[in-house]
């Protein structure tokens, strides 16, 4: 099962685990997409777009117009949010056009502090 951990990361945070994985120590299934802040975290994966994520966790390839009949939305709107979310890092394109979000698990991961 391969499992994407979506989360908040510094800057310095991703520099230094780039450089890890540099040297090896990279994790095997270590795979994350980081956003800046909680708030580009919450644009970005607002609940209509968790929705197109989970409808493709798993399913492989997908054209846009599967992609809105699994969430049973217009084309006109998923097609917008998966621009996003291909600008974003979060899904990938595919050389034949279609969309994919290559992983079959999701974890969410992110702290909050006192202010």
């Amino acid at each position: 099962m391969r499992t994407v951990i979506l989360g908040i990361e510094t800057q310095t945070d991703v520099t230094r685990r780039i450089l890890a994985a540099a040297r090896g120590q990279r994790k095997a299934g270590d795979d994350r997409i980081s956003f800046e802040d909680l708030s580009t975290l919450w644009r970005v994966l607002a609940p209509k777009r968790m929705e197109i994520v989970h409808a493709m966790t798993g399913a492989g390839p997908l054209t846009i117009r599967e992609v809105a009949r699994r969430v049973a939305r217009d084309f006109k709107a998923v097609h917008s949010d998966v621009t996003l979310l291909v600008n974003s890092g979060v899904l990938q394109r595919t050389e034949k056009g279609a969309v994919e979000f290559p992983y079959d698990r999701v974890h969410v991961e992110f702290d909050m502090m006192a202010a």
